[in-house]
């Protein structure tokens, strides 16, 4: 069976902007989707592509979560976060011969640069009605006890542990040298989690082999549930905009009262998390003071590690330190992840910025129909407004006046219909008769230019006027009417619930789908 080498891609976004693609669940597909990526944005300069499929976030396996779920992990990242991808072929073809991706059989590609390291493996599990979904045993004549029987899409199979895993530690204790019934009594008395440290046999043989002893400091963090986050903020005129505490009964440090609107939130800090570096230097142990100057000292960019009270309480359990995570990150490709994001995909050249501006336009697009229709689909989303074209005919009438999937529109024979739902859109479409004229922007400009609240008319266009305009009949298949699915796209909701099927034209759509913007 093939095996699959998912790409691990980090992106950093600077305040007030996006990672530059969209995030969708499309109808018909499986994974969660990267769509529309933004010409020059931190994810299409960091190698993203069209189709690819989102596998983990921050170490964190979403392939099986909905969409809002991943949508909430991306969100809650703050500036930066890191994705494990996978092409859409491979992804189709690891899905078709069953492959459990959640546990790859190669070593992934960090941003494009292949790499692998053998390493034990932190694993957290949370108990549910049916227990962990494991059993351990024991081998003759070999020192240990291996994981046995784990159980296919449950608790321990998430959390990654994997069959013949061996067990070192249990909730940060080394239990090599007890016994089976020891160990079996220290779980039961675990409580509702558990956090190991396993090894498997590659891994186990390779350290044996250069005699060093195995510990937790040596361990991956990528398997864990819940990961610590870099938190960049740009100092604005009034600072951070966020105080640093101690609380009562607590060790450490925390950020607390954060302004609206602030740097702070920009870059995701949440109230109550504890912070664990500034700039990676860990801080615990050092003085309010120490603290305080370490962060003043750091100008106007500062990059704070911070874990909140689930993912502090986690790390504690098992004993080891949030810094393992920080360490990681850092050392897993050179150059560094934000240094990586900063260059252009490999084998593609720089876009001059002069080139870039003359790309930022919206199109005019002047068409006129044929016995075939007008040769696209018209897609909206239900209770929201906005429409976009689909399904452009290759050779149609939409598709050599220059109109192209995913454009939106803007406006409809001089008429704005950005807000205007669509019903009402087919409806302006269908009075225009023969000839029909679209201003229309991709959805990377339509986002420059509403980002800094522009809005998008023709005076845009500068000396343009159309893009093409054309009225050769051509004998394509009838598209004038259709019996399709109401399209339906959502902001962050998990499911769609489907409408019944209507008849509609030639810009009605067959498409349901959950789009969000990252």
């Amino acid at each position: 069976m093939a095996t699959y080498r998912p790409r691990v891609i980090s992106l950093t976004k600077r305040a007030g902007h996006s990672f530059g693609f969209y995030l969708r669940v499309e109808h018909g597909e499986e994974g969660h989707l990267i769509r529309c990526l933004e010409m020059g944005g931190p994810a299409e300069l960091a190698g993203m592509k069209d189709g690819d499929r989102i596998l983990r976030v921050n170490g964190t396996f979403v392939d099986g979560l909905s969409h809002s779920e991943v949508v909430d992990t991306v969100r809650n990242s703050g500036a930066t976060v890191t994705f494990h991808i996978l092409d859409e072929a491979s992804y189709k073809q690891a899905k078709a011969q069953g492959v459990n991706l959640s546990n790859p059989q190669s070593a992934p590609f960090v941003n494009g640069v292949a790499k692998h390291t053998l390493k034990p493996k932190l694993c957290y599990l949370v108990k549910s009605s049916s227990g962990y979904g494991f059993s351990l045993r024991s081998v003759k004549d070999t020192p240990g006890l291996f994981m046995a029987e784990v159980i296919p899409g449950d608790v321990a199979h998430r959390a990654g542990v994997k069959v013949s895993d061996r067990l070192l530690e249990l909730n940060g204790e080394n239990i090599e040298d007890q016994t089976h019934d020891q160990v079996v009594d220290k779980l039961k008395q675990a409580g509702g989690s558990i956090m190991f440290l396993l090894v498997d046999e590659e891994t186990d043989e390779y350290y044996k082999n250069k005699c060093i002893k195995i510990g937790a400091w040596l361990a991956t963090t990528k398997y864990l549930a819940h990961q610590p986050r870099n938190i960049e903020m740009i100092k604005g005129s009034d600072g951070y905009g966020f105080l640093l505490k101690e609380e009562p009964n607590q060790t450490g440090h925390f950020i607390r009262d954060i302004d609206r609107g602030s740097p702070a939130e920009q870059a995701g800090a949440k109230d109550m998390d504890r912070l664990v570096a500034v700039d990676g230097k860990e801080v615990d142990g050092l003085s309010h003071e120490q603290v305080v100057d370490r962060i003043k000292k750091c100008g106007n960019h500062c990059c704070l590690l911070v874990v909140d009270k689930e993912t502090d309480q986690m790390y504690k359990q098992g004993k080891v330190s949030p810094m393992l995570f920080w360490e990681e990150m850092d050392s897993s490709s050179p150059p560094s992840y934000t240094e990586a994001v900063n260059l252009p995909a490999p084998g593609r050249p720089s876009t001059p910025a002069q080139e870039r501006r003359e790309h930022l336009k919206p199109k005019l697009c002047k068409m006129e129909k044929t016995s075939a229709g007008y040769g696209f689909h018209l897609n909206g989303i239900q209770g929201i407004c906005g429409q976009y074209i689909k399904d452009v005919v290759t050779g149609g009438a939409a598709d050599r006046a220059g109109l192209e999937d995913d454009d939106i529109v803007v406006e409809v024979n001089g008429v704005n219909v950005e807000r205007s739902s669509h019903e009402e859109v087919v409806e302006i479409i269908r009075q225009s008769g023969s000839c029909l004229e679209m201003l229309v922007a991709t959805k990377s400009v339509y986002s420059h230019f509403t980002d800094k609240g522009v809005t998008i008319t023709r005076q845009l266009l500068g000396e343009t006027s159309y893009a093409q305009v054309h009225s050769a009949e051509r004998p394509e298949t009838s598209r004038e009417e259709r019996h399709e699915e109401e399209t339906k796209e959502e902001q962050a909701r998990p499911e769609t619930p489907t409408e019944p099927a209507r008849e509609r034209t030639s810009s009605s759509s067959s498409e349901e789908s959950i789009d969000e913007r990252l």
